[in-house]
C-alpha cells in the first residue's frame, strides 16, 4: 500500500500486483492524491500535470467502482482548479461522449457513471468558466437522470418550481411513494414539503393537504367517527407533551381560563369508547407530570361516577379514568393515600353488584367493575394484600361452581345474557393476571391453589363456547376471543406444573388458535420479528423500527397488525405498564392479540409436555401447511413458525432437549421446508429455527447431518430462493453452537459463502451470504483468523465494485469488516508486514464505507472504526474522524446519531482533550465555501437527506461552546433512551477529564444551559427594517442570492433547554465541584486561589466563580420542575458543605420544597457559614414551624400521597433538628475546651450586641434548647419505630397491630426506607441529648415541659406504643429501656452495614455509642454486664473488616477505650469497696478478668474481645507484627514512617492495650502480659525512627506510657506470680536492649526513646533486675554509646536519664551505674573546655552533665565529698573565660561561662570545708575564679538597670512531652 503513495500512480508497482488487488491500489494511490494535491506546490503540479490528466482520465473508462469514480471525478477537478485550465475543454468533451455513447450495456454503465461524476465535479469547482458548454451539458444530463434528490437540490435554486411545476411536482411525487423504498419516501416527502412550504405560507399548505384527505367529511362535521380520531390524536399528543413537561406544565395546568382539565374530562363522557380511553390517558399523563393532582383526580371521578351511575357512557368513561390514574401510580414516587384503595374495591364492587339490575347498563357495569379491580393490582402487595380474601371469593363467584352447573349453563340464557357473561368472565381474568403479574410476593401455593379453581372452570368452558356462539349469533366470537386471550394471559405467567392436568385440553385450544382453524380471516401473529435474531433486521428489513419515522414505517409493513395498535383494542393496557420506549400503550387488535398470546404461551407449554405430544403437534403442523392454499398459506406457516420458534426458546431456556429421532424428523423436515419459501420473513425464521434446534439438540451429528443438507442444496440449487436460505441456515448454525461446535464444517461454509457473496447477478443473494458470513465471523473467534485474509480481500473488492445503490450489500459489508477487525483484535496493533496489510486493508474498507451515501453503512463504518480504535488506537486518524463525527451527529437518522454518539463515547473515554480540540476545527472551518450552504438552527431535527454526503456540513452548528455545546443541544431534542443514555455518558467521560482545567468554559455551559430562559432569543439584532434588507438583495450577485432563502429562520425565537437538560446540567455542576474538590484544595480557599490567579492569571480556580455557582444551584432550586428544584437543592448543598470554611457568601435564606426546606436549613446552620443571628432565626423559624406540623400528629394534613409521604417528611424534620443539634453541641463543646476570653455579659439581649461579628459559641444551643423536651421525645419515638421496622421477619408477630410513632402498617415497606435514610443523626443526638440531661430527666419533667409548650397551642399526639402510662415507670427502668434501645439500634447497623451504606452513618452511631459512654450511667450499665461489652467489641471488630477509612477506625478506637475505661473503674470501685471490708478479714475473693487459673474465655471476655480487636488494627498498619504475615513469601520488610492517621491509630490502641492489665487479676495478667509486652515492644523497636526535628511520633510516646504503667502495676505481683513476673519484666527489657542494638537499617533508630524505656525498667522494676549481669552490662553498654554520641541532643537526654538512675533510692541498682558511668561523664566534662559549645543544643548537654556531676556530689558520703569536689569545681573552673576572649567568644560560649560561674558561686557556701581544701591545694584556679568574679561584679554595676539573673540553676529547656517520672 505505500508504493501507492506518490503523486504519480506508480505504474510499474500496478503491474506487479494480481489482477484483484489493482482496484484496490488504484483506489488507495486516489485517496492520497485527494489529500496531497491541496497541499502540494503549485509548480511541482503543474510539471506533471499532463501526465496525470493521462493517468487520471485514463482510469475513466476503465469501468471504475463507485467510490473510486467520485474520488476520480474530486481529483480531476481539484487538479484543474490548481493548475492550468488549458485541456479542460478537451476532458469535458470526452466525458459528454461517454455520456452519448449508445452502448446500454451493464458492462459500460460504470464508465458513463465516472464521466458523469467528472462532469459534476467540474461544474461544481469551476462553473463560472465552462459557461459556454453548460447548455449541452444540461441537455445531455436531463435525458440520463431524473430523481427527487436532484429535484430537491433544484428546489433551492430554481424559483419556477415552486410557482408554475407545483401541480405537476406535486403529482410527480405522489407517483415516486408507490413501491418506494424508505430513503426515496423520506426524499420525496421532503421534497413536496418543501416545494408546498416555500410555494403557499404554511398554513394554506397543511389547509390545502388535511382538506385532500378530509374532503369527504365535509358535510357531516357533527359525524362521531370523523370526530373521534381527532379527538384520540389531540389528547395522545396533549398527554404526551404534559407528560414531556413534567411539573413545569403545572402553570398550563391551574390556568383557570385554559380549562385544560375541564375540557380533557368532558371528554370522558364521549360516546365513542376510542375518545373516552384517550382522555383517560391523558389524564394518567398530566397526573403522573404532576403527582399532586393525582389523588384529587381519583376523588373527583369517583365522585362522579357515583352521581352519574345511570349513564353508560360515564360509568365507562370515569372507570376508564380511574383505572388510568391507578396505573400511574408506580410512576409517583410518593403514591397515593392507603384508603384509596378501599375506596375503588367498594366502587367496583358496587358495579358488579348493581350490573344485572339494568340492562342497558349490565355490560358497562361489569366491565367498569373488573377494569377497576384490575388497574387497584397494579398497587402492589402492600394495597392488594389487604383486599385479597375479599377478590378471591370474587373471582370465585363469576365462574359455576361444579361441572354439573357448567353443562347446565349451557342451555341457558340468550344472547345478551351470554354477552355479559363472557365479558364478566374475560374481566375476571383479566384482574387475575393482574394480581399475578403485580403482586408476586403474594402467590403463596394455597392462593395459586384457589386461583386455579375458577381458571380451571374456564379452560373448560372453552370447549362449550362455539355451541353457544352456534346458538345465539356470530357476534359472541369478539367476547369469546376476549376470554381466551385473558386465560392464556395469565396461563404464561404462573408456573406450568400448576395446570399441568389440563395441558392435553390446552394445547388442542392453542394449536387451533394459531393454526387459524376456526378462523377464516388470514390473522398473523406479529411476534415473528421480536423472536428472529435482532442482527438480522438487514435482512427483514426491520431497522426501520429504529428510525425517527418509526410510526409511519410501522403501518407499511407487511405484517396484518403492524401499526395498528390503539388503546380501544383492550382497555386494560390502559393501567398496565408501558414497554419502554414507547409513548403511549398501544395493544393491537383483538383477533391478531389472541394468535400472539396462544404463540407465547405455546412456548412455555412445549418444554413441559411429552415427547409423543410434541411429534403429533409436529406432524399436524405439516398437514396444516399442506392443506392451505395461496395466502392463507402464507399466514398458516407464519404462525406456526413463530410457535415453533417460541417451543425451541422455551426449551433452550429450560435447558431441555427437544426429544428422540422421530421428534427431531419431524421438526427438521418443517423447518427445511420452509428454507425455500418466497417469503423472505420465513427463510429468516427458518433459518433462525434450525439454529436453535442445534442449539437445543446439541449434538454433532445432528448439526453435521444439517449443515451437509445445506451445503449439497447451494452447491446445485442456482434460485435465489434457496440459495439465500440455505446460506441464512449455515451463519444461523454456527451463530447457535459457537466455534467450537461447527469447527469442523468452518473449511466448507466458509468457501460456499464467499462463492456466494460474488454473484454479481443478485444483490439478494449477497446480501443473505454476507451477512451468514458476518455471523460466522462472529461467532468462531479466534478459529476464523485463517481465513482472514481471503475474506477481507473478498469485502474490499465488492465495496469497491457494488453499486452503491445495493445498500444491504454495503451493509453487510460493513458488518463482516466489524467482524474481522474483532476477530483480529488486539493482534492489530502489531508492525509485521501481514498484519501492516490486514491493518492497512481494514482502514481502506473503512474509508470507502465511510464515504457511502446510505446513513446505514456511514453507521457500520463508524462501528468499524470504533473497534479499530479500541485495538489499534495509535492508527485511526482523530482528525478526520471526530469532525464526521460531528457532521453525523446533525444527521436526519437515529442509527446513524446513534453510531456516532456511541463512539465519541468511546473516545472521549480516553481522549477527551483531542476530541474537543478536532471537533473545534469544525467551528473554525466553517467559513469556508462548502458549510455555508443552508443555515439550520442546532434546535431543528435532521437537516440531513438521506444521503448526508451532499450536505455534509449542513445543520452542524458547532460554536464556540464546541462538541459539549452541541452535545448538550442534542439532548432537547433526542428522545431515544440509548441515545440520550450516551451522550451523557459522552458529556460525563468529557467533564472528568476536562472540567477542573477549563473549569470556566465548563460552568458557562451549565449555566448556559441552566440560566436559559425563553426571553433570551439568538435573534440577530433585527435594526433594518424588512424593506431594507430587500433593497440590500439587490445587490447581491446570484451566489449568495440562492443561498441566503434560509436566512430568515435567524429570527426564530430560541426555545429554552428542557427540564430533563437542564437537571442533567445541575447535576454536572455538582460533579464539577466533587472534581475540583479531589484535585486541589485552593479550588475551595479564596486566599490561596487569589494568590495563584496573581502568580498566573490562567489558574482557574472554583472559589472565584462562587455567586456563579450559587446563582445556578438557585436558578435550578426555584424552578417550576420538581427534578430540577430537586437537583438545585442538591448542588446548593453541595455548595453549602464545601464552601462553608470559605468567607461568608452572601446567600439569601428562602423557603423552599418543604421536605427538603428542612434539610437544606440543617445544612446551612450547621456549615458555620452564618455570622448573624438575625439570619439565623429566619433559618431557626422555618425549622420550628416544621417542628410544629409534625407534632400535628398523624391524621392532620390534608392527604395526598401515600401515608410514608408524611412519615419521609416528619422524620426529615427530625432529621434536620438533629443534626443542627449535633452542631449546636460540638460548637459548645469547642468553645468550653478554647482557653475563656472576657466577653462583655451578652445574656440581657444578643440583638444590640452588634461589636462582637462572630456569634457566641451557645448562641445556635439557646435556640435549639427550648424545643429539647418535644426532640427528644419525637426522636426517642422515631428510633424505637426504626428499631422495631429493623426486625427480622420472624418477629412480624411482635410489631404494634396499629403503626408506630410515624408510620402505618399498611406503608410499613416504603416506610422503612424513610427511616433507614434518617435514624443516624437521630440516635447521635439522642445520644448527646442522654449524655448532657436525659438519664436524670424523667418523663414526668418532660411532660411538664410539653404542657408549657402547649400554651404555644400544638396538639401533641404521641401515643405510647405500649399503651402504658409514662408515670408507671420508675427512671431506672425508663434509663435501662433507653440504653438497649441506643445500644440495641447500633449493634444492629454495626453487625452488617450495607456497603452501599454512606459512610456518615457509621461514623454517626460511633460518635453515638462514644458521646453515650461518656455519661456515668451509660458506663455503669455496659461495665455491669459484660456481655453488652463484648457483644459491642465483637461487632466493632466485624465493622473493621468491612470498613477501611481511618475515620471510622479511629472512631472505633475511641468507643473501645470508652469500653476499656468503663470496665477499669467499675472494677475499681469494687475494689476499693472490698478493701474496706476485707481488711478484718484474712482472705479476699480474686477480682478481674482470670480468676485464679488465669483462663480468659474468648466470647465471654471482655479482654480477650479487645485485643483481638486492637490486634487486627495494629497487623492492619503494621503487617509485620504478625509473623503469618511477615512469613509470608510476598511481605517485603520495610521500615518506613507511618501515615499521621495510621500513627495516631497505632497509639490510641497501643494505650488501650496497656490498659488491658488492670482489669485482669494477678494470674490473668500472667496470661495476657507476655502478648501485651511483646507488642509494646515490638511497636516501639518500629516506630522510634530518629526524625530532624527530635519530634517524638504518638506510637512511641504511647508505648513508653505503657511500659510505665505495666511495670508500676502494684497487684500483679503477689506471691504465686512474683517468679513469673520477674521473668517477664527480664525478658521484656532483654527485647529492648537488643532491637535497641544499632543496625545498619536505613531509618536510624531514636536512640533517645529506646534509652528510655531502659531508664524507665531500671526506675520502675529495679528489684527484678538487681543483680542480672547481662542486663546489666546491655544497659550500661547502651548508656556508654548515647554519651558518645555525636549528636548532643542525644547527650542531653542521656544525662537526664543517667540522673534518674543515679538518683534511684535502691542503692544496690544505681551503685553499678555510678561506677561504671561516672569516670566516662566526668572525661567528657572535662573535654569541653578544649572544643567550648558552639550551639545552644550543645550547651544544654554540658549543662545537662555538670547536672549529673553535681548530683553525684551531693549523693556522695561526707568523707569522700573533697574527692568528688575535686572533680567537679576544677572542670567548671576551666569554663570561664578570662576577660579579653570574653568578648569575643559566642554566645553559647559566654553562657557556659556564666552558667559555670554561677554554680560555683552555688557550691561554695554549699559545701565550705570541702570547697575550700579543693581550691587551696590548686592556686592557679583560685586565680581563674577570684578575676571572673571581679568582673562579673563590675560588669553588673555598669549595668544597673539590667536584672540580675537569678541564682538558680535554670530547668532544661527540652522537655520530653509526657513526664514518665
Amino acid at each position: 500500500m505505500e508504493l501507492a503513495h506518490s503523486l504519480l500512480l506508480n505504474e510499474e508497482a500496478l503491474a506487479q500486483i494480481t489482477e484483484a488487488k489493482r482496484p484496490v491500489f488504484i483506489f488507495e494511490w486516489l485517496r492520497f492524491l485527494d489529500k496531497v494535491l491541496v497541499a502540494a506546490n503549485k509548480t511541482d503540479v503543474k510539471e506533471k500535470q499532463k501526465k496525470l490528466v493521462e493517468q487520471l482520465t485514463g482510469l475513466i473508462s476503465s469501468s471504475p467502482g463507485p467510490p473510486t469514480r467520485k474520488l476520480l471525478a474530486k481529483n480531476l477537478a481539484a487538479l484543474y482548479s490548481i493548475g492550468d485550465t488549458f485541456t479542460v475543454f478537451q476532458t469535458l468533451d470526452k466525458c459528454n461522449d461517454i455520456i452519448r455513447s449508445k452502448d446500454d450495456t451493464a458492462a459500460y454503465l460504470p464508465t458513463k457513471l465516472a464521466a458523469v461524476a467528472c462532469v459534476g465535479a467540474f461544474y461544481e469547482k469551476m462553473g463560472r468558466m465552462l459557461g459556454s458548454a453548460f447548455p449541452e451539458t444540461v441537455n445531455n444530463l436531463l435525458k440520463s437522470l431524473k430523481s427527487a434528490e436532484c429535484l430537491l437540490e433544484l428546489q433551492n435554486e430554481a424559483v419556477f418550481m415552486w410557482t408554475a411545476e407545483l401541480e405537476n411536482i406535486a403529482t410527480l411525487c405522489f407517483k415516486a411513494l408507490e413501491n418506494s423504498n424508505y430513503g426515496v419516501r423520506v426524499a420525496v416527502s421532503k421534497l413536496l414539503g418543501a416545494v408546498m412550504a416555500t410555494a403557499l405560507m404554511p398554513k394554506q399548505a397543511t389547509e390545502a393537504v388535511v382538506n385532500d384527505t378530509s374532503g369527504e367529511n365535509k358535510s357531516g362535521a357533527a359525524d362521531i367517527a370523523a370526530s373521534q380520531h381527532v379527538m384520540v390524536c389531540a389528547l395522545q399528543e396533549l398527554g404526551s407533551l404534559v407528560q414531556s413537561l413534567n411539573a413545569t406544565a403545572s402553570p398550563l395546568i391551574q390556568e383557570a381560563s385554559i380549562g385544560l382539565l375541564e375540557t380533557v374530562t368532558s371528554v370522558l363522557l364521549h360516546p365513542s369508547m376510542a375518545a373516552r380511553l384517550a382522555a383517560a390517558w391523558c389524564l394518567r399523563c398530566v397526573a403522573v407530570a404532576l403527582p399532586f393532582q393525582l389523588t384529587p383526580f381519583l376523588d373527583r371521578c369517583a365522585e362522579r361516577l357515583n352521581n352519574l351511575k345511570t349513564s353508560p357512557e360515564a360509568v365507562s368513561g370515569y372507570s376508564f379514568a380511574m383505572a388510568a390514574l391507578l396505573g400511574g401510580v408506580h410512576q409517583c414516587p410518593l403514591g397515593i393515600p392507603h384508603a384509596k384503595g378501599k375506596m375503588v374495591v367498594s366502587i367496583a364492587e358496587d358495579l358488579l353488584r348493581t350490573a344485572a339490575q339494568n340492562s342497558r347498563l349490565s355490560l358497562q357495569r361489569t366491565q367498569a367493575g373488573w377494569l377497576l379491580l384490575g388497574a387497584l393490582m397494579t398497587l402492589g402487595p402492600s394495597v392488594v394484600r389487604y383486599h385479597l380474601p375479599k377478590m378471591l371469593l370474587l373471582w370465585r363467584n363469576v365462574f359455576p361452581r361444579s361441572l354439573k352447573e357448567l353443562e347446565a349453563e349451557k342451555a341457558r340464557g340468550d344472547s345478551f345474557t351470554w354477552q355479559v357473561t363472557l365479558e364478566g368472565r374475560a374481566g375476571a381474568l383479566c384482574a387475575m393476571r393482574s394480581f399475578v403479574a403485580h403482586c408476586p410476593e403474594l402467590l403463596t401455593e394455597d392462593v395459586i391453589r384457589k386461583l386455579m379453581t375458577p381458571i380451571e372452570c374456564a379452560m373448560t368452558m372453552m370447549s362449550h363456547i362455539p355451541s353457544v356462539i352456534k346458538a345465539h349469533g356470530a357476534h359472541l366470537k369478539a367476547s369469546a376471543a376476549m376470554v381466551r386471550l385473558r386465560l392464556y394471559d395469565i396461563l404464561a405467567l404462573l408456573p406450568p406444573k400448576t395446570y399441568e392436568g389440563s395441558f392435553n385440553a390446552l394445547l388442542r385450544e392453542l394449536v387451533a388458535e394459531f393454526t387459524l382453524t376456526d378462523n377464516s380471516a388470514n390473522t398473523t401473529t406479529s411476534l415473528l420479528r421480536s423472536l428472529c435474531h435482532y442482527d438480522d433486521s438487514v435482512l427483514l428489513g426491520s431497522w426501520l423500527q429504529e428510525t425517527d419515522h418509526k410510526s409511519i414505517e410501522d403501518q407499511l409493513q407487511p405484517n396484518s397488525a403492524s401499526g395498528s395498535g390503539a388503546l380501544e383494542h383492550d382497555p386494560s393496557s390502559i393501567y398496565l405498564r408501558i414497554p419502554a420506549g414507547e409513548a403511549v400503550p398501544g395493544p393491537l387488535p383483538l383477533g391478531v392479540s389472541v394468535i400472539d398470546a396462544s404463540v407465547a404461551l405455546f412456548g412455555v407449554v412445549f418444554p413441559h409436555v411429552s415427547f409423543k405430544h410434541r411429534l403429533q403437534m409436529l406432524d399436524h403442523f405439516a398437514e396444516c401447511v399442506k392443506q392451505a392454499k395461496g395466502v392463507r398459506q402464507q399466514a398458516v406457516q407464519l404462525n406456526i413458525f413463530t410457535a415453533v420458534l417460541s417451543a425451541l426458546k422455551g426449551l433452550a431456556e429450560n435447558k431441555s432437549t427437544l426429544g428422540p429421532e422421530e421428534v427431531r424428523k419431524s421438526a427438521l423436515t418443517l423447518v427445511m421446508g420452509a428454507l425455500d419459501n418466497p417469503n423472505p420473513i420465513l427463510r429468516c425464521a427458518a433459518g433462525e429455527a434450525l439454529g436453535r434446534m442445534a442449539q437445543v439438540v446439541g449434538e454433532a451429528t445432528f448439526i453435521a447431518r444439517m449443515a451437509q443438507y445445506s451445503f449439497d442444496k447451494l452447491k446445485s440449487a442456482r434460485d435465489v430462493v434457496s440459495r439465500t436460505g440455505h446460506s441464512l441456515a449455515l451463519g444461523c448454525l454456527h451463530r447457535y453452537v459457537g466455534g467450537i461446535g461447527s469447527g469442523q464444517h468452518l473449511k466448507t461454509s466458509v468457501s460456499i459463502l464467499l462463492a456466494l457473496a460474488q454473484d454479481g447477478t443478485s444483490s439478494e443473494v449477497q446480501t443473505w451470504s454476507l451477512h451468514s458470513l458476518a455471523l460466522i465471523v462472529d461467532s468462531s473467534g479466534p478459529m476464523y483468523r485463517g481465513y482472514v485474509e481471503p475474506t477481507l480481500s473478498l469485502v474490499l473488492t465488492l465495496l469497491l465494485t457494488v453499486p452503491p445503490s445495493h445498500t444491504e450489500v454495503h451493509q453487510c459489508l460493513g458488518r463482516c469488516l466489524g467482524a474481522i477487525i474483532t476477530t483480529v483484535g488486539p493482534e492489530l496493533q502489531g508492525n509485521g508486514a501481514t498484519i501492516s496489510t490486514i491493518r492497512s486493508s481494514c482502514l481502506v474498507g473503512c474509508a470507502i464505507t465511510q464515504d457511502h451515501s446510505d446513513s446505514l453503512v456511514q453507521a457500520a463504518a463508524i462501528s468499524c472504526l470504533q473497534q479499530l480504535h479500541m485495538f489499534a488506537p495509535r492508527h485511526v486518524n482523530l482528525s478526520s474522524l471526530v469532525p464526521s463525527l460531528c457532521v453525523h451527529l446533525c444527521s436526519s437518522h437515529l442509527l446513524l446519531r446513534r453510531a456516532a454518539v456511541a463512539c465519541l463515547r468511546q473516545l472521549a473515554q480516553r481522549e477527551a482533550a483531542e476530541v474537543c480540540e478536532y471537533a473545534m476545527s469544525l467551528a473554525k472551518n466553517s467559513g469556508d465555501k462548502e458549510s455555508s450552504g443552508t443555515h439550520v438552527s442546532p434546535f431543528a431535527p435532521g437537516a440531513s437527506s438521506r444521503s448526508d454526503i451532499h450536505c455534509r456540513h449542513q445543520g452542524v452548528n458547532i460554536t464556540e461552546t464546541g462538541l459539549e455545546g452541541l452535545l448538550f443541544g442534542m439532548l432537547d431534542r433526542e428522545t431515544d433512551r440509548k441515545l440520550c443514555s450516551d451522550i451523557h455518558d459522552t458529556l460525563g467521560h468529557m467533564l472528568s477529564s476536562l472540567a477542573v482545567e477549563k473549569l470556566s468554559h465548563w460552568l458557562m455551559l451549565c449555566k448556559d444551559v441552566l440560566a436559559a430562559s425563553s426571553d433570551m432569543s439568538t435573534a440577530a439584532p433585527l435594526s433594518s427594517g424588512k424593506d431594507e434588507e430587500f433593497e440590500k438583495k439587490d445587490e447581491m450577485d446570484d451566489d449568495t442570492m440562492f443561498t441566503t432563502l434560509g436566512e430568515e429562520d435567524k429570527s426564530k425565537p430560541f426555545v429554552a433547554p428542557r427540564w430533563a437538560t437542564r437537571v442533567f446540567a445541575a447535576d454536572c455542576l455538582c460533579r464539577i465541584i466533587n472534581l475540583c474538590e479531589n484535585a486541589d484544595q485552593a479550588h475551595f480557599d479564596l486566599a490561596m486561589a487569589r494568590s495563584a490567579k496573581l502568580r498566573n492569571p490562567t489558574n482557574d480556580l472554583l472559589v472565584l466563580h462562587l455567586s456563579d455557582l450559587i446563582r445556578m444551584a438557585f436558578m435550578a432550586a426555584t424552578d417550576h420542575s420538581n427534578q430540577l428544584r430537586m437537583a438545585g437543592l442538591q448542588a446548593l448543598e453541595d455548595i453549602i458543605k464545601k464552601f462553608a470554611s470559605v468567607p461568608e457568601p452572601e446567600f439569601p435564606g428562602h423557603v423552599i420544597l418543604e421536605q427538603y426546606q428542612a434539610n437544606v436549613c440543617s445544612t446551612w446552620i450547621g456549615s458555620g457559614v452564618v455570622s448573624d443571628l438575625n439570619d439565623l432565626r429566619r433559618v431557626h423559624n422555618l425549622l420550628v414551624s416544621s417542628l410544629d406540623k409534625v407534632q400535628a400528629g398523624k391524621g392532620s394534613s390534608s392527604q395526598l400521597y401515600r401515608e410514608s409521604a408524611t412519615t419521609m417528611e416528619k422524620l426529615a424534620v427530625l432529621k434536620a433538628w438533629a443534626e443542627v443539634y449535633v452542631v449546636a453541641m460540638n460548637i459548645k463543646k469547642e468553645a468550653e475546651s478554647k482557653p475563656k476570653r472576657a466577653v462583655k455579659n451578652t445574656d440581657d439581649d444578643d440583638d444590640d450586641d452588634s461589636t462582637i461579628d462572630e456569634l457566641p459559641p451557645d448562641s445556635l444551643i439557646t435556640l435549639v434548647q427550648p424545643e429539647l423536651p418535644i426532640l427528644s421525645r419525637l426522636w426517642l419515638a422515631a428510633l424505637k419505630d426504626y428499631a422495631l421496622l429493623t426486625l427480622p421477619a420472624e418477629f412480624a408477630s411482635q410489631l404494634p397491630p396499629d403503626g408506630g410513632a410515624f408510620y402505618t402498617p399498611e406503608t410499613i415497606d416504603t416506610a422503612r426506607l424513610h427511616y433507614r435514610n434518617s435514624w443516624a443523626p437521630i440516635l447521635h443526638a439522642v445520644a448527646l441529648w442522654l449524655n448532657s440531661t436525659g438519664f436524670t430527666c424523667s418523663e414526668s419533667a418532660e411532660a411538664a415541659a410539653i404542657s408549657a409548650l402547649q400554651k404555644r397551642s400544638i396538639p401533641v399526639n404521641l401515643s405510647q406504643a405500649s399503651g402504658a402510662t409514662p408515670s408507671a415507670k420508675s427512671l431506672a427502668e425508663i434509663n435501662k429501656d433507653r440504653m438497649h434501645l441506643i445500644l440495641g439500634v447500633s449493634i444492629q447497623f454495626l453487625c452488617s452495614p450495607r456497603p452501599e451504606e454512606p459512610v456518615e452513618h457509621v461514623t454517626a452511631c460511633l460518635q453515638a455509642l462514644h458521646t453515650l459512654l461518656d455519661s456515668p450511667y451509660a458506663r455503669i450499665h455496659i461495665a455491669e454486664d459484660q456481655l453488652i461489652g463484648v457483644e459491642l467489641l465483637s461487632v466493632l471488630h466485624r465493622l473493621l473488616l468491612t470498613w477501611n477509612p481511618p475515620s471510622v477506625q479511629l472512631l472505633v478506637t475511641g468507643v473501645v477505650q470508652q469500653i476499656v475505661r468503663a470496665a477499669q473503674d467499675y472494677l475499681q470501685e469494687k475494689r476499693n469497696t472490698l478493701n474496706e471490708d476485707d481488711m478484718e478479714k484474712e482472705s479476699c475473693p480474686v477480682l478481674g478478668e482470670g480468676g485464679d487459673s488465669g483462663g480468659l474465655i474468648p466470647g465471654k471476655s471482655l479482654v480477650f474481645a479487645t485485643m483481638e480487636l486492637l490486634m487486627f488494627i495494629l497487623v492492619r498498619h503494621m503487617p509485620h507484627l504478625s509473623t503469618k504475615m511477615s512469613d509470608s513469601p510476598s511481605h517485603i520488610a520495610t521500615k518506613t514512617r507511618l501515615s499521621e492517621e495510621s500513627a495516631r491509630l497505632v497509639a490510641a490502641a497501643v494505650t488501650i492495650l496497656s490498659d488491658l492489665p488492670s482489669l485482669c487479676s494477678p494470674a490473668g495478667c500472667m496470661t495476657v502480659l507476655p502478648t501485651i509486652l511483646f507488642l509494646i515492644a515490638r511497636i516501639l523497636k518500629d516506630t522510634a525512627i530518629k526524625s530532624a526535628d527530635n519530634q517524638v511520633p504518638p506510637p512511641v510516646s504511647a508505648a513508653l506510657q505503657g511500659i510505665k504503667s505495666i511495670v508500676t502495676l502494684s497487684m500483679a505481683k503477689t506471691e504465686d506470680t512474683q517468679k513469673q513476673w520477674t521473668a517477664l519484666i527480664r525478658s521484656t527489657l532483654a527485647c529492648i536492649l537488643e532491637y535497641s542494638q544499632p543496625e545498619d537499617s536505613v531509618p536510624v533508630p531514636d536512640e533517645v526513646s529506646m534509652l528510655t524505656a531502659i531508664a524507665l525498667f531500671l526506675w520502675s522494676a529495679g528489684s527484678e533486675i538487681i543483680g542480672v549481669q547481662s542486663l546489666q552490662n546491655g544497659c550500661i553498654y547502651r548508656f556508654k554509646n548515647a554519651l558518645n554520641s555525636c549528636d548532643p541532643w542525644v547527650q542531653a537526654k542521656c544525662y537526664q536519664l543517667l540522673l534518674s538512675v543515679f538518683q534511684h533510692s535502691n542503692r544496690a541498682l544505681s551503685t553499678p551505674y555510678i561506677h561504671s558511668l561516672a569516670p566516662l561523664v566526668v572525661e567528657k566534662l572535662k573535654a569541653v573546655e578544649r572544643n567550648r559549645p558552639g550551639s545552644s543544643a550543645e550547651l544544654l548537654a554540658v549543662q545537662e552533665g555538670i547536672k549529673v556531676l553535681e548530683t553525684l556530689v551531693a549523693l556522695g558520703e561526707e568523707q569522700n565529698r573533697v574527692q568528688l569536689l575535686a572533680l567537679l569545681v576544677p572542670t567548671l573552673i576551666s569554663y570561664l573565660l578570662d576577660e579579653n576572649s570574653f568578648a569575643s567568644a559566642s554566645t553559647a560560649s559566654k553562657d557556659l561561662h556564666e552558667f559555670a560561674l554561677q554554680n560555683l558561686m552555688h557550691i561554695g557556701p554549699l559545701y565550705p570545708h570541702a570547697f575550700k581544701t579543693v581550691m587551696g591545694a590548686a592556686p592557679e584556679l583560685k586565680v581563674r575564679l577570684e578575676t571572673a568574679v571581679r568582673a562579673s561584679q563590675a560588669s553588673k554595676a555598669k549595668v544597673a538597670t539590667r536584672q540580675p539573673a537569678p541564682a538558680v540553676h535554670s530547668a532544661p529547656t527540652i522537655k520530653l512531652k509526657t513526664s514518665f517520672f
